[in-house]
């Protein structure tokens, strides 16, 4: 599908949130205001050298790193709270650059994995709603034909209203969402970014 049919345009673009008004719907799987940014670079984050081959040079330290690159993953845990564990980290490893950059990597891992399935989850929704708006307007078209009978089959019209009807709400309601599923990438980009520059700062001036 590469464009929006009459009234499924004016369905997205009348019930879409304020912000979102001046999205491009050129691509139907990005509603969002936000520029679509498909994948990350660590290395626009991470101003050292990042080996993903790279192993921990010890058991311990391994151990160490999936336990401070877990907590830093965890969106739902305000960036101030993780100044501890990272502090205490690198003074483990006297601010040991690899170490550090082991930690980041696997947060940026995690974290721009769970950026992607997010940014495939907004694509569903946009065409599911895309969807649902060219369904509304295929029963307003039905409602419209019989109208013009001869003898219009009210029944029939009063059964399509009310469906229609439903469908509107369920649109409007799922609509809502929609500022919050756009903001959820840019938020994850912006605290990967916080973590490579909270991280980087402790790398020590040998490292």
């Amino acid at each position: 599908m590469t464009h929006l049919r009459p009234l499924a345009m004016c369905l997205a673009v009348a019930l879409w949130t304020a912000p979102a008004q001046a999205a491009d719907f050129s691509d139907p799987t990005w509603p969002c205001v936000q520029r679509k940014v498909e994948s990350l670079s660590p290395g626009l984050m991470w101003p050292y050298p990042l080996d993903p081959e790279t192993a921990p040079g010890t058991e311990a330290m391994g151990q160490d790193i999936a336990e401070l690159a877990g907590y830093l993953s965890l969106r739902r845990v305000p960036l101030e709270d993780l100044e501890p564990r990272v502090t205490e980290f690198a003074e483990a490893y006297d601010g040991d650059a690899k170490a550090l950059g082991l930690v980041f990597g696997d947060v940026f891992d995690t974290l721009s994995k769970r950026r992607a399935r997010i940014i495939d989850g907004i694509a569903d929704f946009s065409l599911g709603q895309i969807a649902l708006a060219e369904k509304i307007e295929e029963v307003r078209g039905e409602m419209t034909t019989i109208l013009a009978a001869a003898e219009p089959d009210f029944d029939k019209v009063d059964a399509l209203e009310e469906r229609l009807d439903w469908d509107q709400v369920i649109y409007t309601d799922r609509q809502r969402n929609i500022t919050y599923l756009c903001e959820t990438p840019t938020l994850i980009e912006r605290r990967l970014f916080s973590i490579a520059q909270m991280l980087g700062q402790r790398v020590a001036d040998d490292g």
